[in-house]
Parts: structure tokens; C-alpha cells; sequence
């Protein structure tokens, strides 16, 4: 899409206080969402932006306490991961019942390339003691939760926190990060559901226990129904999902042949297929996948079908799409209190005259 199409784009305001605002998905058709079309989720409003030297300071069950500068960060190797970064509760309003919480449709949602370093090279530095087995991250946003005011933070196990591509980043598609998309520094963690890339970064703690804050042990946990404290299990990994871009929801075409096409992603292996009715499930077609979008295994595929609609009427048209592990979008999604991981199998209703 050329730049003065993608100028008359717009994010779509879910709230103002504190922002949280969706990309227009349906129309961004390149491999990289541009700063500004990029979605916006915050839980509390925006911190104040550091006046002195930005830094951050790791600590905890380490060998040596260290405040890193970003000076001091830029010194080790660069790494780029490019990624798909989706909010756990997109496409909550798609839910049945309907679970309170920000009603996201599909745009919350973006992918883009970032570039810092490996969080492992920091903590090398640190080093780690050997019973540890969590790091705490901690972003400079607070507000008030059940009367107390608390910080945005979330752990990680120390595997996952060691992983080469979990990084401390300062760049996004080659330019600093800017200031409501989390900068000047924040961590990005590929294949995890957004909640664990925290943003505003400035405090990294290894802990040997489990971390029991607000935004790891209350919210961002599947709460299925009845409440059954067995089943409760937190969110991690991005559920296998897709989206139909074109034609849009509820379009009115013309009898001929239209090419339907989107977007599919996972938070494990690979997207592997992707199959598309047009009859309500009764036949399926396999939809071709461009596989020169999905170079990278963090990266969503485009996926399309030339489809002839012959007969005049009513469609509704289904996306599934699998991954390389075998998961694959379920006719139902799985319903949950808070509302997360929706990726029931797509639906897109359109009507030919």
C-alpha cells in the first residue's frame, strides 16, 4: 500500500482514558505495521517520560546488581526479531455471553520488526544464580488496582527470559521506539501474547520464587465457567487465529469471482494451512499461502482463494487455519471470564446481487 493510502488510515478508539485504539487491520497489506496505525493498549495512562538518563536496573538472585544505560545496552549485538504482537483479549467481543473488558474487534493486533538485544546477554552479565526461576519486568505505568497503586509488571520463566529472541528492545522498524508504543525501551517476547512485552521498561528483578502480582496471578488467567480453580491456567503462548480481510464483514458484491483473503498467525511452530468454505462448512477449498510473508517463524501468512460466487444470495464464508503443532481454530472458542484468546473459527457474512 502506498503511503498516501496509508495516511488516510486511522486507528479505531476502543477508549480514551486510559487510550487503547485498534489498527485498521483489514486494510494493511504489508509485512510491517507503520507507528502510527500500529494498536494501542495501555491499563493505566501514559507514565511521565524520563528527564534524565534512560536505563534499567537488573537485580535480584543475581551475581552483581546492574543499572545499564541505554548507552550501555547499545554496546552489545544487535538483535532484530520480527513478530506479530497481539493482545490477549483481541477479538473479546466476539464472545458468547459477552465478558466485560475492552471490546476489541480484530485490530488488536500488529506486527513490525524490532531490534535491542537479547535479554540473555544482560543477565550473562548479572549473572544468575542457579536456583533461580523467574524475571520480574517492570514498566514506569501505574494506576490504582483495588485500592492500591501498583505498577504494570509480569514475569517470565528463566527459560523463556533466556531465549535469544526475547529481547530488551529500543528500535521499531529501524527507528527508536516511540514514546506510546512502550519507548525508549521495552521488552518484546515473541509467540506470547502482548501482555508479557512490557513496555516502559526500567526495573528487571530474578526471583527463586513465583511471582504473584496483579497482572500475572489475577488478570491475564483463563477463568473458564463454572469458576474451577483446577482449570485456571495463566496466558502465555498466542493461540492459533486468522483473519478475513477481504471482502468485509457484511459486503454487498457482484455474482463473480472475488478473491478472498487474509491473515493467519500462531504462538507455536508455524502456520501450516489454511482452508476457506463458502458453504458454511459443508465443502472446504485450501487456500494458497504466501509463504515470502512468512519468511520468519514469528511472522503471520497471507493467505488467499479466487472464489467464483455464481449464484446470487447469502455467504457466509469460514477460515481455519492449523499450525505446525497441529492446533488448529476450533468451531467454538473457549469461553472465558476475562475474555482472552479468542480464535474460534473465523466468519465473514457477505451478500451477492
Amino acid at each position: 500500500m502506498n503511503m498516501e493510502k496509508l495516511h488516510k488510515l486511522s486507528l479505531n478508539t476502543r477508549n480514551l482514558y486510559p487510550e487503547n485504539k485498534e489498527s485498521p487491520i483489514h486494510f494493511l497489506h504489508d509485512t510491517n505495521t507503520p507507528t502510527h496505525l500500529k494498536f494501542i493498549r495501555n491499563h493505566f495512562s501514559y507514565p511521565y517520560p524520563p528527564e534524565t538518563n534512560i536505563s534499567i536496573f537488573i537485580s535480584g538472585h543475581v551475581q552483581k546488581s546492574i543499572l545499564f544505560t541505554l548507552a550501555d545496552i547499545c554496546k552489545y549485538p544487535i538483535r532484530t526479531v520480527h513478530c506479530v504482537l497481539e493482545c490477549a483479549g483481541n477479538k473479546r467481543s466476539f464472545f458468547r455471553p459477552k465478558v466485560y473488558g475492552e471490546q476489541w474487534e480484530n485490530g488488536a493486533i500488529s506486527q513490525g520488526k524490532w531490534s535491542g538485544v537479547s535479554l540473555r546477554d544482560l543477565l550473562l552479565c548479572t549473572g544468575i544464580n542457579r536456583n533461580a526461576n523467574e524475571v520480574v519486568f517492570k514498566g514506569r505505568d501505574k494506576g490504582v488496582k483495588k485500592k492500591r497503586v501498583v505498577h504494570f509488571e509480569r514475569s517470565l520463566p528463566i527459560k523463556k527470559a533466556l531465549h535469544k529472541d526475547t529481547i530488551v528492545a529500543f528500535k521499531y522498524n529501524g527507528k527508536p521506539i516511540s514514546y506510546k508504543a512502550g519507548g525508549p525501551i521495552r521488552l518484546i517476547v515473541p509467540q506470547w501474547y502482548g501482555m508479557a512485552s512490557v513496555k516502559w521498561l526500567s526495573e528487571i528483578t530474578v526471583i527463586k520464587n513465583k511471582f504473584n502480582g496483579q497482572f500475572q496471578s489475577e488478570d491475564y488467567m483463563y477463568y473458564p465457567l463454572p469458576p474451577n480453580h483446577a482449570n485456571v491456567k495463566p496466558v502465555t503462548s498466542i493461540n492459533v487465529n486468522s483473519i478475513i480481510q477481504s471482502p468485509i464483514n457484511y459486503a454487498t458484491l457482484s455474482s463473480s469471482k472475488h478473491l478472498i483473503k487474509g491473515i493467519a498467525w500462531t504462538g507455536e511452530g508455524v502456520v501450516k494451512s489454511v482452508r476457506v468454505s463458502v458453504d458454511e462448512g459443508q465443502t472446504w477449498q485450501t487456500a494458497y499461502l504466501n509463504k515470502s510473508t512468512n519468511t520468519e517463524s514469528y511472522t503471520w501468512v497471507q493467505w488467499s482463494l479466487l472464489w467464483h460466487f455464481k449464484r446470487k444470495g447469502h455467504y457466509v464464508i469460514l477460515v481455519q487455519a492449523e499450525d505446525s503443532y497441529g492446533r488448529f481454530q476450533p468451531e467454538s472458542a473457549l469461553w472465558n471470564r476475562k475474555g482472552y484468546g479468542y480464535n474460534e473459527i473465523t466468519k465473514a457474512f457477505i451478500n451477492i446481487e
